[in-house]
């Protein structure tokens, strides 16, 4: 019997958070961030990441998370990590910067220079942001598997 074909998963296009109040979440996530919105209405609100997005909807019910969590990429981490300590958010234990927003939403903050994931030109153009780079560690990963910029 042949073997089913398989679609290979290539990204994410967006990431859905689960808050107690929209336009309360987009206060919370704007004293952290800067973005743009896509589009808003009384039950989600979608955070722009250039080719990607963030949404927020309406109805979380669960228990905070513990251990799941989403990395959420910035362009200067440290500069996160002052506008959390600013805005009264407490940074989790542990090697990464982690917090957890006031739904229980875990996120990771991960600076654009220090990972893999590599937005195209073109959409760094579009954003703003043609002055990112990768460091040697994260150039280094993507040229072992044949990703490196040209």
């Amino acid at each position: 019997m042949a073997e089913l074909a398989r679609p290979r998963v290539v990204g994410f296009n967006h990431i859905a958070l689960e808050v107690g109040d929209i336009d309360e979440a987009l206060s919370f996530y704007g004293r952290l961030f800067r973005f743009e919105l896509r589009g808003k209405s009384d039950t989600m609100a979608f955070i722009d990441l250039g080719d990607q997005f963030i949404a927020l909807q309406k109805g979380r019910t669960q228990p905070a998370d513990d251990s799941r969590h989403f990395g959420l990429v910035v362009d200067d981490k440290e500069a996160a990590r002052k506008a959390l300590k600013t805005a009264g958010v407490t940074i989790l234990e542990g090697p990464f910067l982690d917090f957890r927003d006031p739904w229980g939403n875990r996120v990771e903050i991960v600076g654009y220079d220090n990972v893999q994931f590599t937005k195209a030109s073109n959409v760094l153009r579009g954003m703003g942001l043609t002055h990112l780079a990768k460091n040697e560690k994260a150039r280094k990963e993507l040229a072992e598997k044949g990703m490196a910029a040209e």
